[in-house]
């Protein structure tokens, strides 16, 4: 999974327009900028766009990004013309980038598609269908489309992306069973790692709200507090072995504090882990 800048719960741009039109040497053209960001598609023949100063070639296939306050503009020879399709929106702010820029400062504004590219032209074709059909819930259905588009476009330029921690969780259907039982199986297997609730339920498409609810009635405790458990009942055994110290214990069983992890231990078996060790010895000291 990657991560783009973005937490879904707060994706909601706003479309201020969707347009597909034609230029050439006569359409009426100005140089200017927008207080908000553009997207535009070339869809066939070429021109030159100059972008805050500076021209740029471009073709069909090609997209052109500008931030809000970048000046651009079409310039033309006799035999040129070009058709694009043009997205307007506001009300994006993506993590490292200002507020409603979709790509860095410096970056540059063209951009050519490798490994998307196929994917944003059927994001394409698909909304300039619904806008033709114009059918009920057109406006909502555009509004998911281009939230896709855009999607499609940080999969290509977002420079910050990064693999998210991925614990795979398959299930042939999501019933309650299934998903206690694979976190049972997960916590049982992966207790000595960093666990964190809410990147296992951004992995299982399930919120993590929900996936305490389930879990605590299917086994009567938290997921966290059954991972405790099984934390702790781990530190016995290694005390019981008198091969490491109490920090190397802590570390075995997930806990990097080692005097959080004696807190812990203290407060569900009565006694810290040193003394629990020493009478667990002394009574079976032969």
């Amino acid at each position: 999974m990657c991560y783009l800048g973005i937490q879904a719960d707060h994706f909601n741009p706003k479309i201020l327009y969707i347009l597909k039109q034609k230029y050439n040497t006569n359409s009426r053209l100005t140089y200017h900028a927008h207080d908000y960001v553009s997207i535009i598609y070339i869809l066939s023949g070429s021109c030159t766009y100059t972008i805050q100063g500076k021209s740029y070639a471009v073709k069909k296939g090609d997209v052109i990004i500008c931030n809000p306050g970048i000046f651009h503009g079409k310039n033309f020879t006799n035999t040129e013309e070009v058709s694009e399709f043009q997205v307007g929106f506001h009300n994006i702010h993506l993590e490292h980038l200002p507020k409603e820029y979709l790509i860095q400062e410096d970056a540059c504004p063209v951009i050519q598609l490798t490994t998307y590219e196929q994917d944003f032209y059927n994001v394409y074709s698909e909304i300039i269908v619904e806008q033709e059909k114009n059918e009920p819930g057109v406006h909502l259905s555009l509004k998911i489309l281009i939230m896709k588009l855009i999607v499609i476009l940080l999969k290509e330029t977002y420079p910050y992306i990064k693999k998210e921690e991925h614990n795979y969780f398959n299930f042939e259907s999501y019933d309650r069973t299934t998903i206690v039982n694979t976190l049972l199986a997960y916590f049982n297997e992966n207790y000595m790692n960093k666990i964190s609730l809410d990147k296992i339920s951004k992995n299982m498409y399930l919120s993590p709200v929900y996936i305490s609810k389930i879990f605590k009635e299917e086994t009567g405790e938290t997921p966290i507090n059954y991972l405790i458990k099984i934390r702790l009942e781990k530190a016995k055994e290694l005390l019981e072995e008198d091969r490491l110290s109490i920090k190397e214990v802590a570390q075995n069983i997930g806990y990097n504090d080692a005097y959080y992890f004696s807190r812990l231990f203290k407060k569900y078996y009565g006694c810290p882990p040193t003394q629990y060790r020493n009478t667990f010895l002394s009574q079976n000291d032969t």
